[in-house]
């Protein structure tokens, strides 16, 4: 080989080599590691991904556990719910024997001793007396079918008989397996009742103590709280105890009238069972509200149905009058400084109590929604009303006209351009129409 051919050569392998061609004999070098020929190949994992996948797997046990641990002391929860509402409830009291020098821990075990012996002295009149009622009622069973299944014979034209009756009812296989079931569940009822000794023995075990240390537990919570938010906890705090407490006191009061008005009515209609009858509406009507009087009276009616049918009528047409006295004069006067919400806010918040936590709901939703209202209250801001009759339900005077001219005005903003002086059908300025 020549030099010259020799510089040729040398020359063609420079040109490859800039453009990356490799040279004959010479194997390719190997791409670095990490690298993929082509774009492909298998990439390396990232590191932070098996840490944030052990980060996902421990927030997700760390739910479960939480979620698991919830549904267990959900119980427990409610009836530290229901002692708080009930500590809330008795504060006034116990403040004000606390004022006058008594030991709050004294005065908390007087008020609650006052309760408790209020309570049981009601509930054993109350059982005593619906025993014996119950006991008539069974006694004089037979009586009330007869005059029922009179009433059906002589209204539809039929020929019952009570013994008919009782043998069909006796013989019924709904009965029998009622009879099965309720021997089969004794031991579920005792179950039952022990335990629901125990949640009230808790429910008042934890109110004692939130109303014995009620300072300590708010000194304790403001300590960990800037003072700015400080003063919103014990204002929180306050109105709470104020709406809690006169609520119990309003609806108790209300249920107190409530009864004495249906006694006396039934009473006058010589319905039997009238004092079992008049407590079941006072309370019933009270803690339901807006149609909770309407659900007690379903009884009365029945009961005085069976002496005569038109008194049912006249004791439906006494509940729905007294109802409309309750909610438009007696209500607004009683709770006007407590818990002065809309009717309406009061039922949608018994049906979201009720939903939430069943009859517990039904009891602390009103005070609860009381408080949460007042506090809100006092940071909405108001404005004046302007003075105007459509704020009153009223229409404006002269809005028809108004209209009237503002249609008229748009139109001949809008509508086709007037014709040119001197066309056919113009009236020129200055002249009479009608001329």
């Amino acid at each position: 080989m020549t030099a010259d051919e020799r510089t040729v050569q040398d020359a063609v392998a420079s040109d490859e080599a800039a453009v990356g061609i490799p040279a004959q004999g010479t194997p390719p070098a190997s791409p670095p590691p990490g690298s993929a020929a082509g774009g492909g190949g298998a990439a390396r994992m990232p590191r932070w991904l098996p840490r944030a996948l052990i980060l996902a797997l421990a927030l997700y046990a760390c739910f479960q556990i939480g979620s698991w641990a919830f549904h267990q002391l959900i119980g427990l929860l409610i009836n530290i719910l229901i002692a708080f509402f009930l500590a809330l409830a008795i504060e006034p009291a116990v403040g004000r024997m606390a004022a006058r020098g008594m030991r709050r821990g004294l005065a908390t075990f007087l008020v609650f001793f006052a309760v408790l012996g209020a309570g049981i002295g009601f509930v054993v009149l109350l059982g005593s007396m619906l025993a014996g009622q119950i006991v008539q009622m069974v006694e004089d069973f037979p009586q009330y079918l007869d005059s029922v299944i009179r009433w059906i014979n002589g209204t539809f034209h039929t020929e019952l008989s009570r013994v008919e009756v009782q043998d069909s009812l006796l013989r019924s296989d709904w009965l029998q397996k009622y009879v099965q079931n309720s021997a089969s569940g004794v031991l579920d009822v005792s179950a039952t009742v022990l335990g629901g000794l125990f949640k009230l023995l808790t429910i008042f075990l934890f109110s004692f103590y939130f109303a014995a240390d009620g300072p300590r537990l708010r000194r304790a919570l403001c300590s960990v709280l800037p003072p700015a938010k400080q003063t919103e906890v014990l204002r929180a705090w306050e109105i709470a105890v104020d709406k809690t407490g006169g609520y119990l006191y309003s609806r108790g009061l209300m249920a107190l009238i409530s009864g004495i008005a249906h006694y006396i009515l039934l009473e006058i209609l010589e319905v039997p069972y009238a004092p079992a009858l008049a407590v079941w509406v006072g309370l019933l009507s009270q803690f339901i509200p807006t149609i909770g009087t309407y659900l007690a009276g379903a009884l009365p009616m029945l009961i005085a149905f069976t002496v005569d049918p038109w008194y049912a009528v006249w004791v439906l047409g006494f509940v729905v009058i007294y109802q409309q006295f309750e909610n438009y004069v007696l209500q607004p006067k009683l709770t006007a400084r407590t818990v002065d919400i809309h009717p309406a806010v009061a039922f949608g918040s018994v049906v979201a109590g009720t939903a939430l936590l069943g009859a517990v709901g039904a009891l602390i939703a009103i005070p609860a929604v009381a408080t949460l209202q007042a506090f809100l209250g006092a940071y909405v801001k108001r404005y004046a009303v302007t003075d105007d009759p459509r704020v009153h339900g009223h229409r404006r005077h002269g809005g028809g006209r108004a209209l009237a001219r503002m249609r008229s005005a748009l139109r001949s903003g809008s509508g086709a351009p007037s014709a040119p002086q001197g066309a056919a059908g113009a009236v020129p300025p200055g002249t009479d129409a009608e001329s």
